[in-house]
């Protein structure tokens, strides 16, 4: 195997995917993913293994190279993991968990590196999707929750904005399924699964076009807000949702305009394989910030 391999990793919260990519053409090898489930609830030790399980098909070589992206809270410069409150890994709190898994692959514990979920999302973007080509970027992924980064000089950061004070509440509890849901059934007292539920029944209840345009004006609020921010030349939106952007980016690109913001807000273009891109990024040397 080519020592220009590296793999990409995505652990989520209840699954791990895994692919190999080629650091100097940048090419995903789709042949290669696995995705497997993961008990999040499960003990330490089992959610180790079971990683380990998935990943050591591709670490016989000794000079395999790994990138994951992890959810947080979570220290990535020592692998220590500070998730807690969040129905998923909560036995790993407080563990090392780089060392422990790089024990369990019998690898070095410097082959690993680790990086916000949301921050490997945009930086895969960059490298070889949507966001290619711009020096200043934001990301956003909306699914079960939201995560946020922002790139300067094409390095991408967690932007760590899912808690920004919103209506008395925070911004997730107003951009993610769980808003979709409890909305749907206020409006209409009747009960749905996800948000392709909701596009299913768009053209049978006139509800769904008040909820979708509820959610521009969240969404372009929160935008805005971002966009200040960050001053960036370019949105990226991706996770669950954004498979159902035709029914609200309209409204959110005209809310930005009332704002006197027009850079472009495009969906992503590498889907759920952007954070293998961008956990393999890790080790372009030249992608990483400065210390």
């Amino acid at each position: 195997m080519k020592n220009t391999m590296v793999l990409g990793v995505d652990i989520g919260g209840s699954h791990i995917t895994a692919g190999l990519l080629d650091r100097e053409t940048r090419v995903l090898l789709t042949d290669s993913i696995i995705r497997c489930k993961i008990n999040s609830a499960d003990t330490a030790q089992n959610i180790i293994e079971a990683w380990a399980s998935v990943l050591k098909g591709f670490t016989e070589s000794s000079t395999m190279r790994i990138g994951i992206a992890m959810p947080g809270p979570f220290d990535y410069e020592q692998g220590i993991s500070y998730i807690k409150g969040l129905e998923k890994y909560e036995s790993l709190y407080g563990k090392k968990v780089k060392q422990l898994l790089a024990n369990a692959l019998g690898i070095p514990e410097d082959h690993i590196r680790l990086k916000n979920d949301a921050g490997c999302f945009l930086q895969g973007e960059i490298v070889a999707g949507s966001a290619q080509g711009y020096s200043r970027s934001i990301g956003l992924t909306i699914g079960t929750g939201i995560g946020t980064a922002a790139a300067k000089h094409g390095v991408a950061e967690d932007a760590d904005l899912w808690k920004t004070p919103m209506k008395g509440d925070i911004a997730e509890n107003f951009l993610s399924t769980r808003w979709f849901v409890k909305r749907y059934h206020q409006l209409t007292r009747k009960e749905i699964h996800d948000v392709k539920h909701l596009c299913d029944l768009l053209e049978k209840d006139p509800a769904l076009h008040t909820i979708f345009h509820e959610f521009a004006e969240n969404l372009g609020d929160f935008l805005t807000y971002f966009i200040h921010q960050e001053n960036p030349e370019v949105v990226v939106i991706g996770g669950n949702i954004s498979n159902a952007s035709h029914h609200f980016l309209p409204a959110v690109q005209d809310k930005l305009a009332k704002n006197s913001i027009t850079l472009p807000i495009v969906k992503s273009t590498l889907g759920e394989h952007a954070v293998l891109h961008g956990s393999a990024a890790l080790w372009n040397e030249q992608l990483q910030p400065a210390k």
